[in-house]
């Protein structure tokens, strides 16, 4: 079976890298000092594997054709948390907002996030989903053009051409749904959720800071609970509830104030080589986030804000974000960096069509 190549989205840019279709999926390769193969789109997936052995034994066949792995990596999907597979099996911690009664996810909201939902419509935001088309993309690239910093970090997504913006957001449009927030017939905030069966995952989630005080992430949010639980979805996923040992982190307490709860679903891991066998019992396939204390990582994530701050400053460009206001509305309101999907999934392209 040939390597062909995709292309992928990976920090807000598209590259091509090496992939393996088998039976309609395609498998690609992460990771630096451990080589990953990975079902591309998984996250975004109708249905969950079926058939792993085959891929094991494809990905064994092609080792020297091309595309190397030392572990291939696949997950369950919710909330199975009961193992299927013999292989070896890590509980994945996902957030996940459970929808099936909108009431019910209402009623377990914070108070503060019930009042910012209804601020946001006192305010004047109106919620609408929007077809894909000239008005929708134009009014994504406003939110990603606000400032070449979101929150303390680089926007991947600043500058982008409308082409651009456009290639960023087509993919699964036959199941998504884009949710926007307006403001007196401005665009301030965006969500993109993609159906899939009886789970839907949220793609994509940002608001202008500039209008933060409205409150357009959690109306968006609210919105996206009541269509769900309207179409019988059972769980709105958010990407992760814990990455690793990194806890208590601003994105982990913007979904708990938004109805995201931890959900345990089984990832599974299959050694390739014996490089990838002994990975596993070092714990070295965590990479970073799951092998450093939480303590370190905070520390790094506070040095690296800061080292941000410092090369704002010196470029004059501090008036582009006040990091006070910021840190007090990541906790109420805005999402925090991080949010976006490219921090959270790689975004794949086949070479025919597809953040």
């Amino acid at each position: 079976m040939a390597v062909e190549t995709i292309e992928v989205s990976a920090n807000g840019k598209w590259v091509r890298v090496p992939a393996l279709e088998i039976r309609g999926r395609y498998i690609t390769v992460k990771g630096g000092w451990v080589k990953t193969a990975v079902i591309h789109d998984e996250w975004w997936l109708e249905s969950e594997l079926e058939d792993p052995e085959t891929c094991v034994k494809q990905l064994r066949a092609q080792r020297s054709h091309g595309l190397r792995a030392d572990l291939f990596t696949f997950s369950q999907k919710m909330p199975g948390s009961t193992p299927k597979y013999s292989y070896t099996t890590e509980l994945e911690s996902v957030a996940a907002a459970r929808t099936a009664n909108f009431k019910e996810w209402w009623e377990k909201l914070p108070q503060e996030t019930r009042k910012n939902v209804r601020r946001s419509q006192k305010r004047g935001v109106v919620i609408r989903v929007v077809e894909f088309g000239d008005e929708l993309i134009e009014g994504i690239a406003g939110i990603n053009n606000e400032s070449p910093m979101r929150q303390g970090v680089p926007n991947a997504h600043y500058g982008k051409s409308l082409e651009q913006v456009k290639k960023d957001h087509e993919s699964f449009l036959d199941r998504s749904d884009f949710i926007c927030a307006y403001f007196e017939n401005e665009m301030i905030g965006y969500m993109k959720v993609v159906y899939k069966g009886d789970v839907a995952a949220l793609l994509n989630l940002a608001a202008k800071t500039s209008h933060s005080d409205k409150r357009p992430a959690n109306a968006l949010i609210a919105t996206a609970a009541e269509r769900c639980a309207a179409r019988g979805v059972l769980y709105l996923t958010y990407g992760l509830f814990n990455y690793g040992n990194k806890r208590d982190s601003p994105l982990r307490e913007f979904k708990s104030r938004n109805g995201f709860e931890e959900v345990l679903t089984s990832r599974y891991y299959v050694p390739l080589t014996s490089w990838g066998t002994l990975s596993m019992k070092l714990g070295l396939h965590c990479g970073i986030l799951g092998i450093l204390p939480h303590s370190l990582i905070t520390f790094g994530v506070d040095a690296r804000a800061k080292w941000y701050n410092f090369k704002q400053s010196l470029s004059r460009c501090s008036s582009m974000l006040e990091r006070p206001n910021c840190i007090r509305q990541t906790e109420r309101s805005n999402p925090p960096a991080g949010s976006n999907s490219d921090s959270e999934a790689v975004n794949t392209r086949d070479g025919s069509s597809q953040q």
